[in-house]
């Protein structure tokens, strides 16, 4: 890896993580929670992609960080599907109590 890839590497990162920032900054209080849980759900891509490092990788370095990523996204995914499941359960109608018959 050159200086001049690594340079620009770690500038498209910088302008990622200040983009990232200025998006999430402004979606209301009310819709933080839905969209979070709706993109760590989607992390099912970065999955896909820990498991390809994993395949190709030659190193112990490029091993530890294709797990460690594969286990940090997996984490992420479940924990967004029991959040979103927990959020949809609050739209269920719940059933309505019986009632006993009186004769």
């Amino acid at each position: 890896m050159t200086d001049l890839s690594l340079v620009l590497e770690l500038t498209i990162l910088v302008l990622a993580a200040f983009l990232g920032f200025e998006v999430i900054s402004k979606v209301p209080t009310m819709l933080h929670t839905p969209l979070m849980s709706g993109a760590n759900f989607i992390h099912g891509i970065v999955i896909v992609g820990a498991i390809i490092v994993l395949g190709g990788a030659d190193d112990a370095f490029t091993k530890v960080a294709g797990f460690a990523a594969l286990v940090l996204a997996t984490a992420n995914v479940v924990g967004g599907w029991f959040v979103t499941d927990r959020m949809l359960g609050m739209f269920k109608r719940r059933p309505e109590p019986k009632r006993e018959k009186r004769e």
